[in-house]
């Protein structure tokens, strides 16, 4: 497949060893029982919804993509790679074969049946009942609160349906509508990686942000 389907954004990829598809093969022994496999839909609010990436939304996904390119560009890796709908449909097909493996979950994000962008768990660590986030949105949906509420509904479908304890956000230091993103939903900055990324013609840096339930459960206790 091509390169942008082993890891979409650099948002969302926490660092250990693992694999090449940063799916989170680390720690612990990886318990994937059916239980506790990701919902394929996910209401957020009046008309807006997560829903699992189909076959059937390769058309309409490199469609926004291709409108965005020049914007998605700034802070994403993998535009040169994503040049036609076929290349969407190969990132289509390895999304959901991680879906089926319990190492991923890649969601489109619609506002009134409308694909706007994306969010996911870049990867899943069952043994240590962690998962990082990764999400893009069309530059002409920004500023509404969109990718804060979505992450926080995804979030909290972690934490209270699929049980797991640690909700990660990486994101380049000078992204700061990210940066401001993990601010909002009160992750702690755990630190500072160097050189995380290789962004086309150089390295950026990256922060990590990370909450784990107990410390969500005091944020939105009344």
């Amino acid at each position: 497949p091509p390169a942008h389907a082993m890891l979409r954004s650099l948002v969302g990829s926490e660092m250990c060893i693992r694999d090449r598809s940063m799916t989170g093969r680390c720690g612990g022994p990886q318990e994937k029982s059916d239980v506790f496999r990701p919902a394929s839909q996910l209401h957020v609010q009046e008309g807006l919804d997560l829903h699992l990436v189909g076959n059937s939304d390769a058309a309409e996904l490199f469609s926004v993509v291709d409108s965005n390119r020049d914007y998605l560009r700034q802070w994403l890796p993998w535009l040169d790679a994503t040049n036609s709908i076929d290349d969407e449909t190969a990132f289509i097909s390895n999304s959901l074969e991680e879906y089926e493996k319990r190492e991923g979950v890649f969601y489109t994000i619609l506002l009134n049946n409308r694909i706007i962008g994306t969010i996911s768990l870049n990867w899943i660590d069952w043994g240590n009942r962690a998962a990082g986030v990764g999400y893009w949105l069309s530059e002409d949906q920004t500023g509404n609160g969109y990718v804060t509420k979505s992450c926080i509904r995804l979030m909290e479908h972690c934490f209270d349906d699929l049980s797991l304890h640690r909700f990660v956000l990486e994101a380049a230091v000078d992204n700061i509508p990210s940066c401001e993103i993990a601010d909002r939903i009160g992750m702690r900055l755990e630190g500072l990686t160097k050189d995380r990324e290789w962004l086309y013609d150089h390295y950026v840096d990256a922060k990590l942000y990370a909450i784990t339930k107990p410390e969500w459960d005091e944020k939105r206790t009344p």
